[in-house]
């Protein structure tokens, strides 16, 4: 606990040392028994002044502790008062309503000394407390008078009437009851002011001792002792110096075991025994003066008071007894209720007692338990472990009585082991008896078994999942002996399961394909699902690679072999599969990884293959996040620019369209539209960077037909943009920004386009033709759905794929393809451009079959706006 500490000024110094030379010179004068250089009364007097101006003085100081304070003001104003009535007494002469009034004064002085010291150590004490204090001191008071009576006072009371006799001993004995109500609480006070109110109680002593020693001598007609006069102002000089000389202490709290408290405590009843045992012993003396009436009613009174207290401790023993029966009834019939099963043994395991609650969770009857060993019913195994538990609390038997916690197996009356959670203690009837209470954790167990395995397992497929398969790659390569191999496996074509059948058919597929799975792996290997439609397989081929490439393959035919059944129809599925092999202290992430990398080289090739991993693959996935985020870099940058290829009439060779192309220079390295195109369209980078193109070709060709030119705008789309949120308004804000007619745009799509989610491009495709914007097939012949498309989509143009127009002349069949692609569109009302120019002999024949457009590198390259610019002014031909 937080300690107070106290600070002082200067002026602690003076009124220390005024106080201890007076103590000193009291002493010496004691010792050498010479006269004084006041009488014992006035020096009593003084010193008990000095006190009290000094412990008010102190209690203006220690106002920011305020026990310390008060106590200090209650103890300065007992001095004071304590004063007042030495001084009255010291004035009597023969007055007895004077030598009465100063009795009072120095009475009260006492009680307010006693406040202030309980006050000091910030002691609150309950009703009941203060009554057992009332009670002790009745008994020391009673005691010690008893004591005295047989020592001297007896001698006394035969000198004078018994009414003197009880008026001049009535005021000590006040002064002793009061003096021990205020011992024990401050003896066991452990604050910053305990010292104070220490002395305060050493002050209440001295001064009963010397009012004691007085009444003697008045009733005796004798001096008092020069001892007992020279006490009081001793006491109270080192009451004066007490508040200025506090110090701060360790701890609030007391030591546990024989306290200062707790020998107060036995304090009354010794003096009990010592004052029997002093009468029996002058009663057996041969003590022969009649007994008189008050010593025996005195006697009396105490010996019934200690029986009453007696008895009272008694009843609150047989209370506690109750209470304590009660609260183990009460934790039984509780452990009872919640299902747990409490019982009684001892330190070898016999029962001794057993609640009624193990019928029903362990289905034994009580009497079948009694007198028989707990060991009997406990699991072999986990024995050794209670009894050393068992043993531990033997050993600890000084200590205070503390808890086992056991966890163990128990067999059940038909034979079953169930796991159990047991709390064991000491029990408090101290017999040797540990109390147990036993709780049945089948469910909690089966739950945790349960959430074990949902950690590690997929829900869907019941296959060890991601995580799992993580930690156990990591603990096969840790300890790895022969090859290491990861597979790969995705399924291809699934996400359109998910689409057509909904995800529940999708799942199901999952469980089948899972299935097929598991029986193509060998007992020994790890089959996970990865996540989504991807499976993962750790292989150990103890040496053999091929082992791992050939389950690949078995892999892939366990899902292509034959279709799955889902919502009552076949679906036909193929996978894409990557095989990777561990290397010396590759680390498991880098081992999945790598054969991640050979799935997806695997899918890109097309899917239904099986690629083992290359360090080039890592390389090439490297490359292109490289590239990505040049990308990305290079459009917020602008480091693109667009070239236009002219479009000419065939048969004028006058320029109708310009083509618009992009080119990107990575500083100043020219990098090739199919190397980076392709990485934009994945990152969907491709979106705003074809808004770019579309906005400054517009507002270029703008410009071009600004100046008389009648010339027409080509873009290519890309399957990102279409499907872009505002494609068709980013259109419109193109157009309507530029000022460009939607009649002079063209927008190309290539046939794959136009099969892939077909019913929404056609959609966003309609609104852009309803806007007057032109469309055209770019690649018209390399598809498998033109003629189909070219039905449902109103186009205006087919543009010749470049493969054909480059075995014109010297390939019949490519000659006579092209001828019909030509015928097609002329008989549709199309406009027809040949792609890929580049021989005269094509541009010829093309001429000849009735191609109305063509473009290509015969007919001009691709150039900057400057040279269409260029063009533009010197000729409208090529």
């Amino acid at each position: 606990m937080a300690t107070t500490v106290i600070r002082w000024r200067d002026p602690r110094a003076p009124l220390i040392a005024a106080a201890a030379t007076g103590a000193a010179g009291f002493a010496a004068a004691l010792l050498a028994g010479g006269p004084a250089l006041v009488t014992g009364a006035v020096a009593g007097l003084l010193a008990a002044m000095f006190a009290g101006a000094s412990l008010l003085l102190a209690s203006v100081q220690l106002a920011e502790h305020r026990p310390a304070a008060v106590g200090a003001r209650w103890m300065g104003g007992g001095a004071l008062a304590w004063a007042a009535g030495s001084g009255v007494q010291a004035l009597a002469t023969s007055s007895s309503i004077v030598v009465s009034f100063g009795d009072l004064l120095l009475m009260l002085g006492t009680v307010l000394m006693a406040g202030g010291a309980l006050t000091a150590v910030g002691r609150t004490l309950p009703a009941g407390v203060i009554l057992r204090l009332v009670t002790d001191s009745y008994l020391c008071a009673a005691s010690l008078f008893l004591i005295a009576w047989v020592i001297g006072l007896r001698h006394v009371y035969g000198q004078v009437d018994p009414a003197t006799f009880a008026f001049a001993m009535l005021p000590p004995m006040i002064s002793l009851l009061v003096t021990y109500a205020a011992v024990p609480p401050v003896v066991k006070g452990r604050s910053t002011s305990w010292s104070l109110a220490l002395t305060g109680t050493g002050v209440l002593a001295t001064t009963t001792i010397d009012g004691l020693a007085a009444a003697v001598a008045r009733l005796s007609d004798t001096a008092p002792p020069t001892w007992s006069v020279m006490l009081a102002p001793v006491a109270f000089l080192l009451l004066a110096a007490a508040p200025w000389a506090l110090r701060p202490v360790e701890s609030d709290s007391a030591p546990a075991g024989a306290t200062p408290g707790n020998l107060v405590a036995m304090v009354p009843l010794a003096l009990v025994a010592v004052a029997t045992c002093t009468l029996l012993v002058h009663l057996a003396g041969g003590g022969r003066e009649e007994p008189v009436t008050g010593v025996v009613a005195l006697a009396g009174s105490a010996v019934l008071l200690l029986l009453v207290r007696l008895s009272v401790l008694a009843a609150i023993n047989i209370r506690l007894r109750r209470l304590v029966s009660l609260g183990d009834r009460q934790l039984r019939e509780l452990a009872e209720s919640t299902g747990d099963v409490v019982l009684l043994c001892d330190y070898e395991g016999v029962v001794r007692e057993i609640g009624a609650g193990v019928e029903v969770t362990y289905g034994y009857r009580p009497d079948q338990l009694l007198n028989g060993t707990i060991f009997d019913y406990i699991h072999p195994e986990d024995v050794p472990g209670i009894q050393r538990s068992l043993r531990a609390m033997v050993d600890d038997e000084g200590a205070d009585p503390g808890t086992c916690l056991i966890a163990c197996r128990v067999r059940a009356s038909d034979g079953t082991w169930r796991p159990t959670e047991s709390v064991a203690t000491r029990h408090v009837s101290g017999d040797d008896l540990v109390l147990v209470t036993t709780r049945d954790v089948s469910d909690e167990e089966a739950l945790r078994n349960q959430v074990a395995h949902l950690t590690f397992h997929d829900g869907i497929t019941g296959l060890p999942n991601r995580a799992y398969f993580e930690e156990r790659t990591r603990e096969v390569l840790s300890g790895r002996t022969g090859h290491v191999a990861v597979i790969f496996l995705d399924l291809d074509g699934f996400t359109s399961v998910n689409d057509s059948v909904g995800h529940a058919s999708g799942d199901h597929l999952l469980g089948q394909a899972a299935r097929r799975l598991r029986g193509a792996v060998r007992p020994d290997d790890t089959l996970a699902r990865w996540g989504g439609d991807e499976f993962a397989v750790l292989v150990e081929t103890g040496g053999e690679a091929q082992l791992a490439v050939d389950l690949a393959e078995r892999l892939l035919g366990a899902v292509s072999q034959e279709p799955f059944r889902v919502a009552d129809r076949d679906v036909a599925l193929t996978a894409s599969v990557g095989v990777a092999f561990a290397e010396d202290d590759m680390p498991a992430g880098d081992l999945i990884r790598n054969a991640d990398v050979a799935m997806a080289r695997a899918k890109e090739l097309g899917g239904r293959r099986v690629e083992v991993f290359a360090a080039q693959m890592h390389a090439d996935v490297v490359r292109r996040l490289e590239l990505a985020a040049d990308l990305q870099r290079a459009l917020i940058e602008q480091q693109f620019a667009i070239e236009y290829q002219p479009v000419v009439d065939l048969a004028t060779s006058r320029v109708t369209a310009v083509e618009a192309l992009v080119r990107w220079w990575r500083g100043s390295v020219f990098v090739p539209p199919d190397q980076f195109l392709g990485p934009a369209e994945d990152t969907g980078l491709i979106v705003p960077l074809s808004e770019w193109i579309l906005r400054e070709s517009c507002r270029e060709v703008a410009a071009w037909r600004a100046s008389s030119w009648d010339i027409g705008l080509s873009l290519n789309l890309s399957a990102r943009q279409i499907t872009a949120p505002r494609f068709v308004e980013t259109v419109e804000e193109a157009l309507a920004e530029s000022g460009l007619p939607a009649s002079a745009l063209t927008l190309e799509v290539i046939e794959e386009m136009l099969v892939e989610d077909a019913e929404e491009t056609i959609r966003r495709l309609s609104e852009l033709r309803a806007l007057g914007v032109r469309l055209a097939i770019d690649d018209f012949g390399t598809g498998y759905a033109s003629l189909a498309f070219l039905r449902q989509l109103p186009v205006d143009m087919i543009k010749i794929d470049p493969s054909f127009v480059s075995g014109l002349g010297r390939d019949d069949t490519l000659t006579l393809l092209t001828r019909t692609i030509v015928r097609l569109g002329n008989d549709l009302g199309l406009v027809v451009v040949a792609e890929g120019i580049e021989r005269p002999e094509q541009l010829e024949l093309l001429r000849e079959m009735g191609c109305t457009r063509g473009q290509g590198f015969l007919v001009a390259r691709p150039m900057a706006a400057r040279g269409v610019d260029s063009l533009m002014r010197t000729s409208l031909t090529v």
